[in-house]
């Protein structure tokens, strides 16, 4: 039969069995588990002659929404038989053919992260006076090309350190903020880390000077980023000729998962507040 290429929408949430999306040597990865059950079920031979390729990398505990993969093979995909092989943590949603030599992280126009701070704002507000216009102001700063060198992790390879930022922004949902994050590419950990300055400076941690020293490259400024658990891979859109087709049942597959999910750990959340709000 003949070779065909496909493009792949999947879910997965970050849990602490996974060291990441990449695949890693001797260490369980999101990757890991979508090349093992195109294996075992006769998709792929192997990840290298299948061309297959992620469009992102995500770090450990860190979720996504829409993230992509792609492969070629010489068998029809059936979404809902690969998904009997992966874990509930993880589910392929949507499906689209493309060129043989498409290249899924190449091609992509933008990439949409989210960031939810895990603390509700309300919280926040308990323990600092949270400046939220200034928070939306670093957001503004944040947008156009800069060199974002101290909003990234430093490693041993050179990395052109220079990004356009498409759009930032912040909204509240359900008391929470919510952060939003477009661009073509991102460096590593450079929203944990964006999203840790902008909340230091809302809460009056650190000076708007000391935040658009940032933007200095000249100037290596040292920090921990913020908590991976709240960063999402919202979705990565590609040109309007990449026609996804949603698999209906792999779509309930994933709200199904989703809504229990919900209702597990909303019931801990309310337990946790009646709790608390008894204590005198």
């Amino acid at each position: 039969m003949e070779s065909r290429r496909y493009l792949f929408k999947f879910y997965y949430i970050g849990r602490k069995k996974f060291h990441g999306s990449q695949r890693q040597k001797n260490l369980l990865t999101i990757e890991d588990c979508l090349i093992n059950a195109l294996n075992e079920k006769n998709y792929i031979k192997d990840a290298k002659s299948s061309g297959f390729e992620a469009a992102s990398r995500t770090d450990r505990f860190v979720s996504a929404r829409a993230a992509i993969f792609s492969f070629t093979t010489t068998k029809k995909p059936i979404l809902m038989e690969i998904n009997l092989e992966l874990p509930k943590e993880i589910g392929i949603w949507a499906c689209a053919e493309v060129n043989i030599d498409f290249l899924s992280r190449f091609n992509a126009i933008y990439r949409h992260y989210k960031y939810i701070v895990p603390e509700s704002l309300g919280y926040i507000q308990k323990n600092s006076n949270v400046d939220l216009n200034l928070i939306r102001k670093a957001c503004k700063e944040l947008e156009g090309q800069h060199d974002f060198l101290n909003f990234s992790k430093p490693g041993k390879e050179e990395v052109k350190t220079v990004r356009n930022m498409d759009s930032v922004k912040m909204t509240i949902n359900n008391d929470f903020l919510v952060f939003n994050f477009k661009s073509k590419a991102f460096l590593r950990q450079q929203i944990r880390r964006m999203v840790k300055k902008i909340l230091e400076l809302g809460k009056g941690e650190i000076e708007y000077e000391d935040f658009l020293e940032l933007f200095d490259p000249t100037k290596e400024i040292s920090y921990q980023p913020a908590d991976p658990s709240g960063l999402i891979l919202w979705d990565i859109r590609f040109d309007d000729n990449i026609k996804f087709e949603v698999n209906i049942k792999s779509k309930k597959r994933m709200e199904t998962y989703f809504l229990n999910q919900e209702l597990k750990f909303g019931l801990k959340t309310q337990l946790f507040k009646v709790l608390y709000q008894s204590i005198f």
